[in-house]
């Protein structure tokens, strides 16, 4: 049983435009994104247009249980890319023709929007009508206006920054908004509660607090890091007044921080001294171990957080590869600290980093040992160990994926951690969503299949993509701000260990993300 408070009730006579939100995933994942909420509420604040929300497994609307069919646009909200399956499962079951070829004018308008298609919305042109490219708060009150004038006139839609049409390939540049101080914040969200875990969210019942966007650290393998550039902070006085707005209409007092990289805010200190002497409990979903002060974790343990998670990603050679060259004292010193203050500990390690051997994966296995045995009951850190999976707009994207190599690892660190609080991710898991990041139009086929029957290792293996430095990339007509040039520079850098500083403490280095 699901019981929801501050849901959006209209009635779609009294409405220009019935605007389906869908979530091609679980609840409790839809409703943890803070991207999905505000879409909800920005969306619902138009009184001619009503937005409803229909969540995966689902094909009708949580608000009044109307077919996705009969919805006038319909639009897909893409963090993850095995999600993917999702979206056309959810059409299929809907009636609605899959691939936009097929659909008519009664048909609705269907739209796609999130990091995956905004780095590369190829895999699913074939489904898709328009993308959002960008950050959609920023785009779709203009589009929505759009489409009260123009429909499926999938030319007039051009002129909005941020659209690219699968029909016409145009050349598109990413739609993001510059002043954080303006950006929509939720202060009446979504409250709900249910005895069933499918419907407890990861922020269940908090007010999530958009503290920053964007991160300019350079991390060479983190899409979000290049295609969300430049960072963006809100002001802390702002973010009180709503954080105090939304306890006076929610009754809420605990505070998750979102943010790209929370502990990089440069005001984060006084925000939580702030909210903290307000009565506020202050939780951050993960935190950047070289912005992490003693201060800081004694500050949100106060606040009833348990448990810290933190990327170190590596060992220390190889860190310096992906432009993460934090050193093993800070490591150790901000893990003592944790374990002093009796924190849980959740750390996350990658695998198939570029020049990786197994001599490193060895030095790997002992280096979690280590930290596990810092805290005396090894069981209270975890570990969570994935391949790196080369993604559009970085550095890595002219790398490939071994998916034997990674096989060959994840066997090797399962079998030696074996007594410890471990869990690796697939190596085929890895491989696909590769293929969904990296991958061309032709992708869609695979994905299609798998809604009558699971394509194989071997199909999957055909479409692993195979990029040379100089290749036109699928991707190529997505602007994101990232100079091709500066990609090439970092990518040269991943073999001669080089660091790129980051550019909040450095001269600009000329990514061309910022108006510098």
């Amino acid at each position: 049983m699901l019981y929801e408070k501050n849901t959006f009730i209209k009635n779609h006579k009294q409405v220009d435009v019935h605007f389906g939100l869908c979530y091609p995933n679980i609840y409790n994942t839809a409703m943890s994104s803070l991207g999905y909420n505000i879409l909800y509420n920005q969306i619902n604040e138009r009184e001619d247009t009503w937005c409803e929300r229909i969540i995966y497994p689902h094909e009708k609307s949580i608000e009044s249980n109307t077919p996705l069919k009969y919805f006038d646009i319909i639009s897909f909200t893409l963090q993850f890319e095995e999600d993917y399956f999702n979206v056309l499962e959810m059409l299929k079951k809907s009636d609605i023709p899959l691939k936009r070829e097929d659909r008519g004018e009664d048909d609705p308008l269907i739209i796609a929007g999130g990091p995956c298609p905004t780095a590369n919305p190829l895999p699913l042109s074939d489904y898709i009508d328009i993308f959002i490219i960008g950050e959609g708060e920023n785009t779709l009150n203009e589009f929505i206006d759009e489409y009260k004038n123009s429909k499926k006139e999938f030319k007039r839609y051009l002129k909005i920054q941020g659209i690219y049409i699968p029909e016409y390939n145009n050349k598109t540049k990413i739609s993001i908004i510059e002043n954080m101080d303006n950006i929509y914040h939720i202060t009446q969200p979504v409250i709900s509660k249910s005895d069933d875990e499918n419907y407890q969210t990861v922020f269940n019942n908090t007010i999530m607090l958009n503290v920053s966007r964007g991160c300019t650290r350079g991390c060479r393998f983190c899409m979000a890091g290049y295609i969300y550039r430049p960072m963006r902070e809100t002001n802390h006085e702002k973010l009180i007044d709503i954080a105090i707005e939304t306890r006076k209409k929610t009754g809420l007092n605990k505070i998750t921080l979102i943010g790209a990289a929370v502990s990089d805010y440069s005001q984060l200190e006084v925000l939580t001294s702030k909210l903290e002497k307000e009565g506020f409990q202050i939780s951050t979903p993960s935190l950047r171990i070289e912005s992490i002060t003693q201060d800081t974790l004694e500050t949100l343990k106060r606040s009833g957080l348990k448990t810290i998670t933190l990327a170190p990603e590596s060992i220390a050679k190889l860190r310096k590869v992906i432009n993460k060259d934090i050193p093993d004292d800070k490591i150790f010193s901000v893990i003592k600290d944790a374990v002093e203050l009796d924190f849980k500990i959740k750390l996350y390690f990658l695998i198939g980093i570029p020049n990786e051997s197994m001599g490193d994966i060895e030095e790997l296995v002992d280096y979690m040992k280590k930290i596990a045995n810092m805290h005396n009951n090894i069981k209270n850190v975890k570990f969570s160990v994935n391949p790196i999976i080369p993604k559009p707009h970085t550095p890595l994207q002219w790398e490939g994926y071994d998916f034997k190599d990674i096989k060959k690892k994840t066997r090797y660190i399962t079998r030696e951690m074996k007594k410890y609080n471990i869990k690796c991710e697939s190596p085929k898991k890895g491989l696909v969503q590769y293929i969904l990041s990296c991958g061309n139009r032709d992708v869609g086929k695979l994905i299609e299949k798998s809604l009558t029957k699971k394509p194989t290792l071997k199909e999957w293996r055909e479409k692993v993509p195979h990029y040379e430095i100089g290749d036109e990339l699928p991707w190529a007509n997505i602007d994101v701000g990232i100079t091709e040039k500066f990609l090439k520079i970092e990518n040269n850098k991943l073999t001669n260990l080089r660091q790129t500083p980051w550019c909040e403490e450095s001269p600009c280095y000329n990514c061309g993300s910022c108006k510098k």
